[in-house]
């Protein structure tokens, strides 16, 4: 590696820490007091499904799912559609045409298979 690459490296990974605990004070500052007075509970520990005498656990599975939601949520609308914004607009002021490239359908693909496979054949 070279050394730039160590140091943008290194402050990338400060930087992530330092937004990781912004994102987490905003989930649990924020959105799960909106989520507790839509719902009722901010904390879902302590919901057990009972089956046969056996406890099944899953409160903190939801509160999880609820957390991860949340903070993807958040990481994508304040970070990554403003950088791909910045970055679209960035390319239709230097003039730069993206073009994308048509996805193959899958009968085109196969059709490229089966020529493949009838020239194999016929060339042994």
């Amino acid at each position: 590696m070279l050394r730039g690459n160590v140091i943008d490296l290194a402050v990338a990974v400060i930087l992530g820490a330092a937004f990781g605990s912004v994102v987490n004070s905003l989930v649990k500052d924020i959105i799960m007091p909106l989520v507790t007075a839509i719902f009722g509970k901010q904390d879902y520990s302590a919901l057990i499904w009972t089956l046969n005498r056996s406890q099944i656990r899953y409160g903190d599975l939801v509160t999880n799912l609820i957390n991860f939601l949340c903070i993807g949520a958040t990481v994508y609308f304040l970070v990554v559609a403003p950088v791909n914004h910045l970055t679209e607009r960035r390319r239709r002021a230097r003039g730069e045409v993206v073009q994308e490239e048509p996805e193959e359908t899958e009968k085109v693909l196969l059709a490229e298979i089966r020529d493949i496979l009838a020239q194999q054949r016929s060339g042994s």
